[in-house]
This record gives C-alpha cells, structure tokens and sequence, in this order.
C-alpha cells in the first residue's frame, strides 16, 4: 500500500469532468495548495496543505464511493510527496513532443460548431495565431494551432487546458505538436493562414496537406466524374462534409435520390403528422406527410431532398416510440401528391434546414435519452421544464446553462423511448409565450 502522503492520486477523470468539480470534493477536508489533470491519462494529482487533510480524504472516501457527473472516481495516496512547480506546467502534456509554437487541440463533448473563428477567438489573446487547421480523427475533433512564437503557445496551452470553450461544453485537451510548421492552402471555416489573406476559399480536389487526419475527404462526396447529389439548403458538398466533421457516419452513401420514405410499426392511437414532423424534421426540411388510411400504422414522408431522406432513414430505423420499434425505409413514390388528407410542410417555418442547414447536420444522431432545449425564456427556472416535460418519462437530471446570449437546458430522460416521445409532443409547444426547439443531444452525461 503506498504510504501517506499530501498529494492525491484520483483515477477514472474523464473530460466531461473539470478540475473544479475535483477540488469541491476535497475543499471540505483541507487546503488545496496545487492541482494537476492528467488528462491524457483519465487521471489527476490534488496536493493537499498537509499529510493529515489527505489521510482525511482517503479515508472518507474509502468508505463512501465519490461521484462526479455521474461518473464514479477513485482516491488514493500518490507515490509523490510533493508536487513541483515543473510539475505543475508539464504534466499532462505529450512528452514526445517538446514545448513548440504549434498545439494539437482536441474538443471534447462538442454541443455546439466550432470553426476556425472560434478557434481564434479563444486562442488569440495569447499571442498572435499565425495559422489554424480543424480536422476530425478516431480521438474527435481537433485542431493544429500555430502561434508566432513559442511562448505563446505555453500560455495557452497553460491558460486554456481543461477549460470549456461554452459553458458545460466543448471542452479543451491541449498539448504541444510534434509538427514544426503548418501548410494551409485554402481559407475557409476549416482552416486559415491569418499571415496570407489572398488564399483562395474553396478546394477543387484532395487536401495536399498531411498529417492533420483525413483532412482531404471532407471537401467532395463523389470522385471526379461521378454525378453528385444536389444539396438546395447548403448548396454544396463541402459544407455537408464539413458539418460531418470531415467524412458521413457510416453507412451513408451521399447518393441516394429518393426523397421520400416509408414508415411503418406506429402506434395509430398516439401519433399524427406533426409529431412525425417533429422527429423526422431533425434530419432535414418536410415536405409533405400522408398517414395512410388503409394502413393505420403507416405513414409516407417527403424530405426535401435523397440526402435527408437517407440520413432519416439510417438515423431512425429502430427507434423505439410509443410502445413501438418504427421501421423506415424508401417508398418506392418519387413523391407524395397533394391531396386533402396530405399535411404540406413545405412552407412551415418550423422547417429546421431553411437558415443555418450545415450547423443542423452536425446534430443528427439517432435517438438518445437526452434532449437538448433552446429558445427557452429567461426566466425560465428547471422546475419548469421538469413540469413541462415529465408526462412523458422519468427525469433523471437537468441543466439551464446559456449559450451566446440565450438560455437553453439539457434534459436527461431514464430511456431514449421516453426522450423521443417528450420531443415529439413538446418541441414547437410553448412556454410563458416562447416556442421552443427540442432536438436529441450526443451527450451521455450532465
């Protein structure tokens, strides 16, 4: 057994957890004189002000197992006796990589678009950011961040590890790269040379650049000579790849052309056309909605074009609402005639792919037990929502927190079934006179 010593060693600290949350643990127990995250390695080192408030630590928590987040992390001594100031600065960091002018950034738990303006926006108060590349890789997003001097690099890095970049969100895993220079070629919300502003914007082939990841694969669906799908809300392939983070989840061709698909399995006595307008508006713009009549458990659903449709069809085969697992597939009608028993949609406002289409793509994933809230009104207390939202299922854990300016709220619902059905009765419902929005959230914790 290690023997007593000041500094804590807490094991299992993934990146949805913050130093802060570690140092209200311990707080209670005694001075805390020196922190480290570890956050290549799950880990962190907590130095006490003296041996006896660690002892104290680790024996509460010997007995009662700590949580953080819904994550459960465990205490013990640390083999160091103390913790230096080197220490402090270093550790954590890629060892392989020595201090240099260049940062390979990863964001973790992204709730939200990050591009290359909000890359500098937070970097540059550090020193003068020379170049910026994003690229999407197994770890996640990341970015390579080029300052003017090496200096610079070490304060942000120093300033910026470990913090959120939004509240509760986008979270920043810094270390130092092993690359010596950046090559940028075009600038765009991808990648920028903030020292050569005549670059020109758009890609015409593969990314000539290497070592940032499959940067190449996110500027073009089809090889050359191929046809493309025509994408009217964003127009063009780039900027869906881009909102992919670089490539299409698996399983997603790009080239389907059928835009309207068959679904089947539902439960006739609970859902309507707007409820599937409120699920299905998640992957792209509605056309049109017919409940077949003949068949009460079917539905036929125009999107607004193959490559929503395709993207509706891979996200929500499965999912589970009302009782029961829908089946989606292409209907074999090119499109859905006008008629009166026919819901149009073409011209609803509630349409979510009419403004800001690639930042929506970013959010589709198949259903999951946590739904995310915006357009909420200021006032608006958890309380609220909790009774606004609990017809629907348990709810395990809330959260108001603001974005840009505006109050939003995650909600976490015990199973995606329950999820599901609160989105599709309540988002487009209102509260104290706003309208709000309710999509799927890709967080598993609050």
């Amino acid at each position: 057994m290690t023997e007593p010593s000041k500094v804590l060693h807490v094991r299992n600290v993934g990146y949805e957890i913050t130093e802060n949350d570690l140092l209200q643990l311990v707080n209670p127990f005694g001075v805390v004189t020196k922190s480290v995250m570890l956050r290549a390695k799950n880990q962190a080192l907590i130095q006490m002000q003296d041996v006896g408030s660690a002892v104290n630590v680790v024996q509460y928590y010997t007995s009662i197992q700590p949580s953080v987040r819904g994550r459960n992390v465990y205490i013990q001594f640390s083999s160091h006796q103390e913790l230096t100031t080197v220490d402090q600065n270093t550790q954590g960091r890629n060892q392989d990589a020595p201090p240099n002018r260049i940062l390979l950034v990863t964001i973790h738990h992204m709730l939200y678009p990050i591009t290359v303006e909000v890359l500098h926006q937070v970097f540059s108060p550090y020193g003068f950011v020379e170049k910026i590349v994003t690229f999407q890789k197994s770890a996640g997003f990341q970015a390579l961040i080029q300052y003017q001097s090496r200096q610079s690099a070490l304060s942000a890095l120093d300033a910026l590890q470990g913090r959120n970049i939004y509240d509760g969100c986008c979270q920043l895993d810094i270390q130092f790269s092993n690359l010596s220079e950046l090559q940028v070629n075009y600038n765009n919300e991808r990648s920028r040379d903030f020292t050569n502003p005549t670059l020109p914007s758009e890609q015409k082939g593969r990314s000539s650049q290497s070592g940032y990841g499959d940067v190449g694969s996110m500027y073009g669906l089809q090889a050359p000579g191929t046809s493309a799908v025509a994408f009217p809300q964003i127009g063009d392939a780039a900027a869906i790849m881009a909102a992919f983070g670089g490539g299409l989840p698996p399983g997603i061709s790009g080239t389907n052309d059928r835009c309207t698909v068959l679904v089947s399995n539902l439960n006739p006595d609970s859902i309507d056309e707007d409820k599937l307008f409120n699920l299905f508006s998640l992957y792209g713009n509605i056309v049109r909605i017919k409940l077949l009549r003949s068949k009460p458990d079917h539905a036929l659903i125009q999107m607004g074009d193959g490559f929503q449709a395709e993207l509706a069809v891979h996200f929500l085969k499965g999912a589970l609402l009302f009782g029961k697992r829908l089946e989606v597939n292409f209907s074999k009608y090119p499109n859905i005639t006008p008629a009166p028993d026919t819901h149009d949609y073409s011209n609803s406002n509630l349409n979510r792919f009419n403004r800001n289409a690639a930042k929506n793509y970013r959010y589709c994933c198949s259903p999951t037990k946590m739904i995310h809230l915006s357009t909420l009104p200021e006032e608006l207390t958890e309380e609220e929502i909790v009774t606004h939202l609990a017809e629907h299922g348990n709810i395990v854990n809330t959260k108001l927190f603001e974005a840009n300016g505006k109050k939003q709220a995650l909600v976490l619902f015990e199973t995606e079934e329950q999820a599901a059905e609160a989105l599709v009765c309540k988002h487009a419902t209102s509260i104290d006179g706003s309208i709000i929005r309710i999509s799927f959230s890709q967080l598993q914790s609050i």
